[in-house]
């Protein structure tokens, strides 16, 4: 009797289902009633404008914040180099902030903290960006202060041969984030024998060795006006953000040479192969699976953007712990086969990788290569 009630239950709910009650679709639709979401998906808009040198300005205006963001992106990173100057984008990067013809390293560390502002750069494979947020009324001193250590940095001898101690000090942290080794590893297999290969840092006899004329040549030769797109969000008015630019960045080169021609003469070409590094002192093992991804521009890339997603990441140390939104995260955890795990999927001009990161233990190294 009891089946019989559950089944009977069961067919009522199921019914229900079948024939909803109409109050519950008074305000949804089967069908969507915009024919586009762009204008949802674009607000605040992005307005854009290149400047006869090349060189382009893009904002979007909150005018409700108190707050902006400001920075230059420049299409030059480690895969612009050679193998005798690699690691000169980084160290680049470190002598930006060490003083201007009009600034010397502490003036300009007491602008931006008398402001209140934050001043910060990073180097990529293929991008430098140098950045600074500051309070709605000081954005033309943030955009001024770029101007000036993109355009008149000084780069004097003895703190060039200070920096180079600081370098080999961060070189010697990175080789201890096993995460970072793992992908300068795969990226130097997987691109073999291509700049693309190559590490961020480059290799420390490099820096050792790189010149005052090594710097100002990367700079004459990549930060060029049509390679750099300078970016301002929040507080911001893009008239006035461009009206300043014209006035500050007049120093640049029109080289209308593009990364993406430089690309085409040392292409990237993935080699399908492994390297592993044994060491007994580490009791985890720690992997990464690739494949060939896709560039930036391929149409293959937003699909494996969502890839990543639906494959997620999980931690043992992190919160949500086996109830994760990804049925793989969910599968990791609830067997506990690893320790963690990621899904990445990174692009670049020409080519990507796609894959998979972990830290597992090595007898459960089988089963996650399985997954």
């Amino acid at each position: 009797m009891i089946y019989d009630r559950l089944a009977l239950a069961v067919k009522s709910k199921l019914q229900k289902l079948e024939n909803p009650d109409p109050r519950f679709l008074k305000y949804g639709s089967p069908h969507p009633t915009l024919t586009s979401h762009t204008h949802i998906l674009s607000s605040p808009e992005t307005k854009i404008t290149t400047l006869p040198n090349g060189l382009r300005v893009a904002t979007e205006s909150t005018l409700s914040s108190r707050t902006a963001t400001v920075g230059v992106w420049i299409d030059a990173g480690s895969r612009f180099e050679t193998e005798e100057t690699n690691g000169t984008a980084h160290f680049l990067e470190h002598m930006i902030f060490k003083g201007t013809e009009k600034r010397s390293a502490r003036e300009l560390e007491e602008e931006i903290e008398n402001m209140g502002g934050h001043l910060n750069a990073y180097t990529s494979r293929e991008q430098t960006t140098y950045y600074a947020k500051a309070m709605d009324k000081d954005v033309f001193k943030a955009l001024d202060i770029l101007a000036d250590i993109l355009q008149n940095s000084k780069f004097e001898e003895h703190r060039i041969s200070r920096e180079r101690d600081v370098i080999l000090r961060e070189m010697e942290e990175v080789e201890g984030q096993t995460e970072e080794v793992i992908f300068d590893h795969l990226h130097s297999t997987a691109f073999q024998y291509t700049p693309l290969g190559r590490t961020i840092l480059g290799p420390a006899d490099n820096i050792r060795t790189i010149t005052k004329e090594h710097l100002q040549s990367y700079i004459q030769t990549h930060y060029t006006a049509p390679r750099m797109v300078i970016a301002a969000s929040g507080a911001v008015k893009h008239e006035e953000i461009v009206d300043q630019v014209k006035k500050l960045f007049t120093k640049l080169s029109s080289d209308p040479t593009t990364g993406s021609q430089l690309v085409m003469n040392e292409p990237a070409t993935f080699t399908g192969s492994e390297v592993r590094m044994i060491n007994d002192d580490v009791p985890l093992a720690q992997f990464a699976v690739a494949f060939e991804g896709a560039s930036w521009t391929d149409p293959d890339s937003i699909a494996l953007m969502v890839m990543q997603a639906m494959l997620g990441s999980w931690s043992k140390n992190a919160g949500g712990g086996k109830h994760m939104g990804s049925e793989l995260a969910q599968r990791v955890g609830i067997n506990e086969i690893a320790e963690s795990m990621m899904a990445f999927n990174t692009n670049y001009k020409d080519t990507g990788l796609f894959g998979v990161y972990a830290v597992a233990k090595v007898r459960l190294l089988c089963f996650c290569t399985m997954l």
